[in-house]
């Protein structure tokens, strides 16, 4: 017999192999775990700028984008009436007229405000700032 011959004769076929031959075959390429190497860390103390942000250097947060919504009201409508919707119709709001709207940064409520006219665009003047402790209870 050859080479090619004795090989021929140890491969099984597909139905020929059974659950034992598989968990034989990973126990022979199957190496023991690594224990891993346990070591003491010790970290740095952050730099505090003291001149401003009640003394922590926040600098590496200034660019980072956020999105900003003035809501002025909200409704709910069927497709049918948003169809029929065209130039000239009036959309009636969840707000009633003079009634501050809502500033929204990443979709979190964080202040309200009126709307003014600066340089013949739209803006919007806070009233009412949300502090941080209202914001963090709304959360829960």
């Amino acid at each position: 017999m050859n080479n090619n011959e004795i090989q021929e004769e140890t491969v099984k076929s597909d139905d020929e192999i059974s659950w034992d031959d598989v968990q034989e075959e990973l126990a022979a390429t199957a190496t023991p775990p690594e224990k891993p190497e346990i070591r003491s860390v010790s970290f740095e103390e952050m730099n505090k700028d003291e001149s401003s942000n009640g003394g922590l250097d926040l600098d590496f947060i200034l660019d980072i984008p956020l999105t900003l919504t003035a809501e002025l009201g909200r409704t709910q409508m069927l497709i049918g009436d948003l169809l029929r919707l065209g130039q000239g119709s009036v959309v009636e709001l969840s707000k009633l007229a003079g009634e501050p709207m809502d500033v929204f940064v990443n979709n979190r409520l964080i202040a309200r405000g009126e709307v003014v006219a600066v340089n013949d665009k739209f803006g919007v003047r806070l009233t009412d700032v949300i502090s941080p402790a209202e914001r963090v209870s709304k959360l829960k």
